[in-house]
């Protein structure tokens, strides 16, 4: 993930497109977020750009607009094949200035952002190093799978924890309740495919 050929989140537009998608819907923010459980002033600053909206926010998100977590990152029209060569990647990351309880603690990149309908969203995700105290937890419906590139990873649920090499690989049900980060003071890299029901 080189940082110059990075695309940052306001060039993605996630939040006009969420906003567009809401208000096609008629639904107000209070609507959303009562069908996603993200609390209204999230979801404003959401739309607004001023915070990055983690994966498992994407995927509410997506679910409550009937769409897929995809939708947000297309520019193109769906096809049947689709190849992202690595130049049209999009990549999101936090904003320092910004943090939020529940804000995200890795910077991700949609592998796949030319087909909207399709089940699994693919992403590369860089885990950020952090003090366990610092952990955010989440859960969302669906399944998640994770390959271990580069560095050491912590996976840690409510009631266990996993330490991951490279080439190491976990697959979960995402309800529940996990983070991760990287270890030895250094970012880990990974393979996520993220699939939801």
């Amino acid at each position: 993930m080189n940082e110059k050929d990075s695309i940052t989140y306001e060039g993605l537009s996630i939040g006009n497109k969420i906003k567009e998608l809401r208000e096609r819907r008629q639904l107000t923010l209070q609507d959303l977020a009562a069908k996603t459980g993200l609390p209204k002033s999230v979801l404003s600053e959401i739309e607004e750009d001023e915070i990055v909206p983690p994966v498992a926010s994407l995927l509410k998100l997506a679910k409550a607009l009937g769409t897929s977590m995809s939708h947000f990152f297309q520019e193109e029209a769906p096809v049947k094949i689709s190849v992202t060569r690595s130049g049209e990647r999009k990549k999101i990351k936090s904003r320092p200035h910004h943090r939020h309880e529940g804000e995200i603690s890795y910077i991700y990149e949609s592998l796949e952002t030319k087909n909207p309908e399709k089940q699994m969203e693919p992403l590369l995700v860089e885990f950020l190093p952090m003090e366990t105290g610092d952990m955010v937890f989440t859960s969302h419906e669906g399944e998640e799978f994770v390959f271990l590139i580069e560095g050491r990873l912590e996976f840690r649920t409510n009631d266990r924890v996993e330490i991951l090499s490279p080439g190491d690989t976990i697959y979960f049900e995402s309800y529940v309740n996990h983070s991760y980060r990287g270890l030895d003071d250094k970012s880990a890299s990974a393979i996520v495919v993220v699939w939801s029901k």
